[in-house]
């Protein structure tokens, strides 16, 4: 896979491409990830990738001028365009999978109060939010949309049979887990993991799955899905 960021702070991601899984597919070649300083694209000797919004109010918004240049010298292919945005489709799991198929992504991270709308509209962009907050620029989302698409790359996760037990990969959140000691400051590991039993350790867990998710992500359940959308 191919991607390339787009970012008016390129020194953002110098460690996190350097570190870990990210890292590692980076370094045996399963990723190609290049870094583009959007103003490196601009004309004026002030570099200036931003002005103020047409109809007033607070703020300033990245041209479309200096974006397009960005994306156009990246030369011509199958790309998809994302610009990372508060005001994007929530980022999930499916839809990481999806764009691990992809062979080429361009990531736009805004800054200020975004981007010109032409951008999404010229370059046919996807826009994508990680979470109902907001950020001081899309750096970090497109470093978390970058993780969670490249561990999904056949070669990225050594045992990619974990990939099937996380959250949302059935439904769920991920079941609790535990390890050494088995006892930690009188906090037992539940009998049942000690047992060896592996159809009555399955059902614990997933009975603990539905706990969890009931307990912290309740909006999963079928309660709150479509009819005729049962638990795995």
């Amino acid at each position: 896979m191919r991607v390339d960021i787009l970012t008016l702070f390129p020194g953002i991601f110098e460690g996190p491409l350097r570190e870990s899984l990210l890292g590692r597919a980076i370094e045996a070649g399963l990723v190609r990830v290049g870094v583009h300083d959007i103003r490196d694209h601009t004309e004026d000797p002030h570099r200036q990738v931003d002005d103020y919004g047409f109809g007033g109010g607070p703020g300033m918004v990245i041209k479309p001028e200096p974006v397009f240049d960005a994306v156009e010298s990246l030369g011509v292919g199958e790309n998809r365009v994302i610009v990372l945005s508060p005001a994007g489709r929530p980022l999930t799991q499916q839809m990481a999978r999806d764009l691990a198929t992809r062979s080429w992504l361009v990531l736009v991270c805004g800054r200020y109060e975004g981007v010109d709308e032409r951008v999404v509209t010229g370059l046919d962009a996807e826009e994508i939010s990680i979470g109902d907050f907001v950020l001081a620029g899309g750096e970090v989302a497109a470093l978390a949309l970058l993780e969670a698409v490249t561990r999904l790359i056949p070669g990225v996760v050594g045992n990619e049979e974990s990939l099937g037990e996380e959250s949302f990969e059935r439904g769920l959140l991920d079941y609790p887990h535990y390890t050494r000691p088995r006892d930690f400051r009188g906090m037992a590991v539940p009998p049942v993991l000690l047992s060896g039993d592996h159809a009555k350790i399955a059902e614990w867990r997933r009975q603990a799955a539905l706990d969890k998710t009931r307990r912290n992500r309740p909006d999963l359940l079928p309660e709150e899905r479509e009819p005729g959308r049962d638990l795995p």
